[in-house]
């Protein structure tokens, strides 16, 4: 980056040479200490290079003892822009103004760029930043990481360690969110393993207790799976804690209903885009006439950040909203269609019901005509784990447990 950003003030010329004994070019190169890169060869007797501004015309100077061709390809660069405003004196001072101001405006921080966080939100980050006085416009070399990083941390517990590092106008935080201690397993509390739903009962995995069912077993929504009363041969019994999984295979049947007539959107092909120029908090709009007349209308924002020639950015962002306005009509759905718009809602409601760890092991779609509307049913054959664990209490005068 450092070395295009002294190409881009020195100037850069591509030149193609022709000559039946390119190694002498060559050998010029290298007795001069003429600098060169990006070599291609094009043929036997061609090749191109880049060069600086001055080594070009160092070895274009050289280069009339020897018996070749040099063609310039492309220049760019500072000085040659610059050439082109030569007799431009109101041009050059813009210029040179414009330079200025964009320099002296990289002493201060107009963008942000927050990484690391994925459970803290940009927005907070922000906020808990403006509240220390580091916000859009703030004087870079003021700011100090390690005074931020003291408050921002009291401020925001989810993050365990920050820093921003300023570059130009652009301030980088980086955040590390603290990671919470794992749930400690609970040994002490007397509990039992019952029947979350429904289910036939395929792999029982008994981790304390005693289990109640086998594989093969069907049970309902509340029984009893593992037990945490074990029996102790005529000496009575004694209380533990009943820990496992119970997986079985549990059927769902879904439904949703559709309306046969619904709304679309139709565009009028009347179009419009508004232009704005941000810079920091700051919103310029250069679009005229940028109230939007719609009625309804669909608003699709993009933002570009301006660059100079050769990829430097600036701290100025141009914001094209491009505005499309529809009309709402009436259109009649089919049956296929019906159960295609339902299929994605009735899996979500699938997946929501289901535990985490289940997998679906046959489903379909039916429809049915309802008169006004279709209903569409997902019939659904799955496998999950379905205990889930009851504390109980003891009774100590009857020697038994009541969930």
């Amino acid at each position: 980056m450092f070395l295009d950003f002294i190409n881009l003030l020195q100037g850069t010329v591509k030149i193609t040479v022709e000559s039946g004994f390119p190694e002498r070019v060559l050998n010029l190169c290298s007795a001069h200490d003429i600098a060169f890169w990006d070599m291609e060869w094009h043929s036997p007797t061609s090749f191109s290079i880049k060069l600086s501004r001055k080594s070009f015309l160092q070895l274009r100077r050289l280069a009339k003892k020897l018996d070749c061709e040099i063609t310039v390809e492309r220049k760019s660069g500072v000085p040659f822009f610059v050439g082109r405003f030569r007799r431009r004196y109101a041009l050059l001072v813009g210029l040179a103004l414009a330079v200025g101001l964009v320099l002296f405006g990289s002493f201060f921080v107009w963008d942000f760029e927050i990484e690391g966080n994925e459970t803290v939100s940009d927005e907070r980050i922000l906020r808990a930043l403006e509240a220390e006085g580091v916000t859009y416009g703030t004087f870079g070399l003021g700011i100090h990481p390690e005074t931020l990083k003291n408050h921002i941390l009291m401020e925001i517990p989810e993050l365990s360690w920050m820093t921003v590092n300023v570059t130009g106008f652009r301030a980088t935080v980086i955040v590390r969110e603290r990671v919470a201690p794992p749930e400690l397993r609970d040994e002490h509390t007397k509990a039992n393993i019952v029947a979350e739903k429904d289910g036939l009962v395929t792999l029982v995995q008994l981790y304390g207790g005693h289990a109640e069912v086998m594989k093969g077993s069907t049970v309902t929504e509340g029984q009893l799976l593992i037990s945490g009363v074990a029996d102790i041969d005529d000496r009575g019994a004694y209380f533990t804690r009943g820990e496992g999984k119970v997986w079985a295979r549990t059927w769902y049947d879904l439904t949703a209903k559709l309306p046969k007539t619904v709304q679309e959107k139709s565009y009028t092909g009347r179009e419009k885009r508004i232009y704005t120029l941000i810079l920091g908090k700051q919103r310029i709009k250069i679009t005229p006439g940028s109230s939007i007349s719609y009625a309804d209308y669909d608003k699709i924002t993009n933002k570009t950040r301006l660059r100079l020639p050769g990829g430097v950015s600036l701290p100025v962002t141009l914001e094209c909203a491009a505005v499309r306005e529809y009309q709402a009509v009436e259109r009649t759905l089919g049956e296929e269609e019906a159960k295609t718009r339902a299929e994605d809602a009735l899996r979500q409601q699938l997946r929501d019901r289901m535990h985490e760890d289940g997998t679906v092991q046959e489903s379909s779609l039916t429809v049915r005509d309802a008169g006004a509307v279709y209903e569409v049913t997902l019939h659904a054959e799955c496998e999950e784990q379905i205990g889930k664990t009851v504390a109980y209490i003891e009774e100590e005068n009857e020697g038994e447990a009541t969930a």
